[in-house]
This record gives C-alpha cells, sequence and structure tokens, in this order.
C-alpha cells in the first residue's frame, strides 16, 4: 500500500480548519473545490452551500494528502463530537513529532500528552480546535 489518506467533514470551516492544519505541516494546496464551482442544471446548489468546500487537499510529506469538505445543508450536520476516528501521524523524529503535536494541539484538548509510551514510542494523542482526533507518534525502531 502506498498511502491512506483521510478525509474529514466540516460543518462549514473546512478552508479555516485547513489554513490552520497548512500553518503546521506546510506546503500548498492541490485543490479546493467548492460547490458552486460544479453548479449547473444537473446538479444545483442552494445559496447557503455556495462557497462551501466540497473538496480541499493538503499533501503532507511525500505520499500523503489530507482532504476535507463542507457537508452540504441538505445532508445533515456532522457530529464532531461523537466522532472516534484519528488519524495517526508517524513522525521521522522527535523534535518533528513534538512540533507537529504541539501546533495541532493548539487550541485544543489533550487526551495524552506526548511522552514516552509502555510500547517502545513516543507519542501523544489529542482533539484539535477543530473537534478532530489526532495521534502523533515516533517510533525510535523502525527501519521502513
Amino acid at each position: 500500500m502506498r498511502a491512506i489518506n483521510p478525509w474529514i467533514n466540516f460543518n462549514g470551516n473546512a478552508k479555516e480548519a485547513f489554513t490552520f492544519y497548512k500553518s503546521v505541516f506546510g506546503g500548498d494546496f492541490t485543490k479546493i473545490v467548492r460547490f458552486k464551482d460544479l453548479s449547473g442544471p444537473e446538479f444545483q446548489v442552494g445559496e447557503n452551500d455556495a462557497d462551501k468546500i466540497m473538496t480541499i487537499a493538503l499533501p503532507i510529506g511525500k505520499h500523503n494528502v489530507l482532504l476535507g469538505n463542507d457537508v452540504p445543508e441538505f445532508m445533515g450536520r456532522v457530529h464532531e463530537n461523537e466522532n472516534r476516528s484519528k488519524i495517526v501521524i508517524s513522525a521521522e523524529s522527535r523534535e518533528e513529532a513534538d512540533r507537529l503535536f504541539n501546533g495541532l494541539s493548539a487550541g485544543g484538548d489533550i487526551e495524552g500528552p506526548i511522552d514516552d509510551s509502555p510500547w517502545g514510542t513516543y507519542a501523544g494523542m489529542f482533539r484539535d480546535k477543530y473537534g478532530i482526533e489526532w495521534i502523533v507518534e515516533f517510533d525510535p525502531n523502525y527501519n521502513g
């Protein structure tokens, strides 16, 4: 498997969240498509959804892309605090793990501070200020 690319749903603040993620990971968006960009006779878009993000993509590292969108009103709200999925980041060093953990957890809730784990890695877990759950981990024994 080359990569697994997480896709996150938001309640109208996908651009804001991805701008924050970009400030931590760096890089540039490779795609931003708004619902109004696809509006036409076969795909009618309501006025409240026109400027919402249909797809946003932020490359992270060599083979990964973080993707997201805003959920249109007709589909209902995303229940962010009930979502127990996590995005796992495998860092290349303790320093990178600290940088990513501290950057992404800013304004969020830390569930497990980043530290040496009982299973031999350096890891931490948190919910960011947008309700997305993350695990940042560095495995000093990984040789891949």
